[in-house]
């Protein structure tokens, strides 16, 4: 196991499958201890006992984002257990699939929505973000130091037509995320957005089968594994305001002269 994140202390929102539950991993396997944050049940017990079995050291942490009181309970158990965690990925989100099932093949327009339906995107993809956030950051600036990273998706994804309770969402995350950096700035704390680059094999894409065009372009869950090992890193510790997209992960690298 390669040990370079020995002593690293992050939690993962959304870890129990996807995007999270990948990250989880490559971080644990980096020699991190990760708490694995989502709605309590089976798909948690289930993902953690996975990673447990590999000996590596996982949490189960039960957190609705959605909830002030679930993660504030989280939070007190982190603050007894740790302290503080050193990173925190906000990544729960929910898909297009949960407010239409169809929205690959066919998509609605925003007064199609219902309303119920968009505040729920809302509630978790946006207000998720900012009450993690916001019960966490304490933590951090009490330390001094810390590492946020805000998963985002695509501008073009952002404003596609048929997108609108995602786009607007994933869109006011990112704005949160920009002054989240400017504000968390002077306590030594870092924040970082980071998106795949394009449509991945999560269940963000819902259970309908997905066009063969689109199929064939689907991005593995680990895309952003190798962005999240470095931005969990010693070298990145003054890196902040970055907007890093997972599939161009190696130009990003050198053009900010990080790699050769």
């Amino acid at each position: 196991m390669n040990q370079t994140l020995s002593g690293l202390r992050a939690l993962i929102t959304g870890a129990s499958d996807g995007f999270g539950l990948s990250m989880s991993r490559a971080l644990l396997r980096a020699g991190a201890e990760v708490a694995l944050a989502a709605r309590p049940g089976e798909k948690l017990e289930r993902a953690g006992a996975a990673l447990q079995a590999e000996g590596l050291k996982a949490h189960m942490l039960p957190m609705d984002v959605r909830s002030e009181a679930s993660v504030a309970e989280a939070a007190r158990w982190v603050e007894r257990h740790w302290g503080q965690p050193e990173l925190l990925v906000n990544n729960a989100g929910l898909g297009m699939a949960r407010c239409n099932p169809h929205f690959l093949t066919a998509p609605q327009k925003f007064f199609e929505i219902e309303v119920e339906a968009f505040q729920d995107m809302v509630n978790t993809n946006l207000m998720g973000y900012f009450t993690v956030a916001k019960y966490f950051a304490p933590l951090m600036i009490r330390k001094g130091r810390g590492r946020i990273v805000n998963i985002s998706t695509g501008l073009q994804t952002m404003t596609r037509p048929g997108m609108a309770p995602y786009g607007a969402s994933r869109a006011g995350a990112e704005a949160l995320s920009r002054v989240m950096e400017q504000e968390l700035r002077e306590y030594g704390i870092t924040v970082n957005i980071l998106l795949p680059g394009g449509p991945a094999r999560t269940g963000l894409l819902g259970t309908e089968p997905v066009p063969e065009r689109m199929a064939a372009v689907l991005l593995p869950a680990e895309i952003l594994d190798e962005a999240i090992l470095f931005l969990a890193s010693p070298e990145a510790e003054h890196i902040s305001g970055a907007r890093i997209i997972a599939t161009e992960f190696d130009s990003w690298l050198r053009e900010q002269g990080l790699r050769s």
